[in-house]
C-alpha cells in the first residue's frame, strides 16, 4: 500500500513572522524587541511539502508575495489552485491569478460587508441588487487588453518578478488605464469567488482545511527553529534567506520521514487483518515532532538495525 494524499497541487502561504535583534542607526529610532523585523512567506503544498520561501519586511504586503512562489518554483509541482488567507487578497491578485490560468479560492472574511459587480444595471438582477456596486467597465478592459497580455507574458517568461508588478500596480494612481483594467478584471473574479464560497458548501470547507494545514506546518516550524532563540541576528537578507532556506529543509525532511513511515504503519494494520475507514486517513499529518529529538546529542551511527528496504522497524509496543 502507498500512502498518499488526493494530489490536487494546491499551493497555499504559510506566514511566520520573525524577531530579530534591534539595529539602531544614526537618526532612528531602534526597534522594540517584541516587534516582528521580518516575515517569511512560504508556499506549501496540499500534501504539507513547502516549495516556496520569500523573506519580506513585517510591514510588506502580503498579496504582492503570492504570484512568485506559484510561477518560479523549483520544485516539480504543477500548481492549479491557490488558497490564502485575507492577507493575500486583492483585485489584481483575483485577475492575474485568472489571465496565469491558476483557480485562486481565498478565505473570504466578513462577507457581509462585501459587495459583487456585473456589467449590467442593478435592476436586472432583482433581489441580488442591493449586493451590488459599481457597474463594471467593460470598454475600459478591452482598451488595455493588449497591455494585460504583456504583462502576463512578461511574467510567464519571468522577465520581472510578479512581487515587483504587483507593487507598482497598488502605487499607481487611479487614473492609470492598466491598474484600472486590471481591477476591473479582478473584481469579475472575486465576485465569482464570492458567490462559489455562498453557493457552494464544499469551498469554505476545504478552503478552511487546507489553510489549517500552513498554520499546523507553522507551529512545526517554529519548534525547529530553537537556535538563538529562534531570533533572527544577522543583518543581511542574504543570511535570513538562507535560514529560511534551510528551515524549509528540515521541515520538508521530517514531513517525508513521517509520511513513509505512516506508510508502513496502514500496511501493518492491513497485514495484521485490521480494518478502519479509509475515508479517516484524509485527517492524517505528518507534522507530528513528539517522537523526534530536536535538542541533544546528535548521533551518526551505522549500528541502527534497519530491515531490507533500509527502513527501521515499527515500535508496535506502545
Amino acid at each position: 500500500m502507498v500512502w498518499r494524499w488526493k494530489r490536487r497541487d494546491v499551493g497555499r502561504p504559510a506566514l511566520l513572522s520573525w524577531r530579530r535583534r534591534g539595529i539602531r542607526r544614526r537618526g532612528q529610532r531602534p526597534l522594540r524587541p517584541r516587534d516582528p523585523a521580518v516575515k517569511l512567506y512560504t508556499h506549501i503544498s496540499d500534501r504539507y511539502a513547502p516549495f516556496h520561501v520569500t523573506v519580506i519586511a513585517a510591514t510588506a504586503n502580503e498579496a504582492a508575495q503570492v504570484l512568485d512562489g506559484l510561477l518560479h518554483h523549483d520544485s516539480a509541482l504543477d500548481i492549479r489552485e491557490h488558497r490564502t488567507d485575507a492577507g493575500g487578497v486583492s483585485d489584481h491578485v483575483f485577475a492575474l491569478m485568472h489571465l496565469l490560468g491558476l483557480r485562486f479560492l481565498p478565505r473570504i472574511p466578513n462577507l457581509d460587508d462585501r459587495r459583487l459587480y456585473a456589467f449590467e444595471p442593478r435592476s436586472r438582477y432583482g433581489v441580488l441588487g442591493p449586493l451590488l456596486s459599481d457597474r463594471l467597465d467593460r470598454g475600459l478592459i478591452e482598451s488595455h487588453w493588449d497591455e494585460v497580455m504583456r504583462v502576463i507574458t512578461a511574467l510567464r517568461a519571468g522577465s520581472v518578478k510578479a512581487a515587483l508588478i504587483m507593487t507598482k500596480l497598488a502605487a499607481y494612481p487611479k487614473q492609470n488605464g492598466l491598474a484600472r483594467a486590471l481591477r476591473e478584471i479582478g473584481r469579475i473574479e472575486r465576485t465569482l469567488a464570492a458567490l462559489d464560497w455562498i453557493g457552494d458548501p464544499d469551498v469554505p470547507r476545504e478552503t478552511t482545511e487546507e489553510l489549517n494545514k500552513g498554520e499546523s506546518r507553522n507551529v512545526l516550524a517554529r519548534v525547529v527553529s530553537f537556535h538563538r532563540l529562534g531570533r533572527f541576528r544577522d543583518c543581511g537578507h542574504e543570511s535570513h534567506c538562507h535560514r529560511a532556506a534551510a528551515l524549509n529543509l528540515v521541515t520538508a525532511a521530517i514531513v517525508l520521514w513521517n509520511t513513509r513511515y505512516l506508510g508502513r504503519a496502514l500496511d501493518h494494520l492491513l497485514q495484521a487483518g485490521e480494518r478502519f475507514d479509509e475515508q479517516l486517513l484524509r485527517h492524517l499529518s505528518p507534522l507530528g515532532w513528539e517522537h523526534i529529538n530536536l535538542t541533544g546529542d546528535y548521533v551518526w551511527s551505522s549500528d541502527v538495525i534497519r530491515g531490507a528496504d533500509g527502513m527501521r522497524p515499527l515500535i508496535l509496543s506502545p
